[in-house]
């Protein structure tokens, strides 16, 4: 059984069991108020928007029987997988590894690393902690969508132009066939997502498709 959805460039056709949705990065950090975003400037409303889609895209992809792997950038508690040319951004109380109002930014079991609330992982869905923007660098990631014979990825979540964009150009090397879904991603900077969306989506795709949810939601299988 195969699925077709409207896409750009062109329809991107996938089997639910060879699916996997990854939701990039949802954290608190990011999103909420008093996290790491908002340290450096950044108005976190504009990655809140987002999700009640990034919702709705899981609550999607466990119906149809997606393997669903949720990320989360986080380092370890003695920073030593963190490059000091990364840790020294931000206001100069307010870097990784700082005491924040969620706890130490970006550490790892502190309140701030959480997925939001919204997001929770459900019991059996893959959490993979990234100490880099991509989501297969020095992670297991790989190897479990190979056990799993996973072929096609479905993207979402934030930043667009950094982590969710170096993800999927990460995926496109390997070979998986990726869309990313254009209402379930955002960023700080408006103009950034837009220009990510024509970028992966041009040359005949060239590092993957893009689609609204609704194109997904909307989609009918075929035997």
């Amino acid at each position: 059984m195969t699925v077709t959805i409207d896409a750009q460039p062109g329809p991107f056709t996938f089997e639910p069991s060879k699916t996997a949705l990854i939701v990039i990065d949802m954290q608190r950090d990011f999103i909420e108020p008093g996290g790491f975003g908002e340290s450096l400037g950044n108005d976190v409303s504009l990655l809140a928007e987002i999700v009640p889609t990034v919702a709705a895209l899981i609550d999607h992809a466990r119906r149809s029987g997606w393997l669903v792997v949720h990320t989360r950038e986080s380092h370890a508690a003695d920073l030593s997988d963190c490059p000091p040319a990364k840790r020294l951004r931000g206001a100069p109380n307010a870097r990784i590894g700082d005491d924040g109002p969620m706890g130490r930014i970006l550490i790892r079991g502190e309140p701030g690393n959480a997925i939001v609330d919204a997001l929770e992982p459900a019991a059996g869905e893959i959490v993979i902690d990234k100490p880099g923007k991509g989501a297969f660098y020095a992670t297991h990631l790989g190897s479990e969508l190979a056990e799993r014979q996973i072929t096609h990825l479905v993207f979402a979540g934030v930043t667009t132009e950094v982590c969710v964009q170096t993800s999927m150009r990460e995926a496109n090397d390997r070979g998986y066939d990726c869309l990313l879904i254009e209402d379930a991603t955002a960023s700080y900077f408006p103009a950034f997502r837009q220009a990510t969306l024509d970028m992966v989506r041009s040359q005949g795709g060239i590092v993957g498709w893009t689609a609204p949810l609704s194109a997904l939601t909307q989609s009918r299988a075929q035997a």
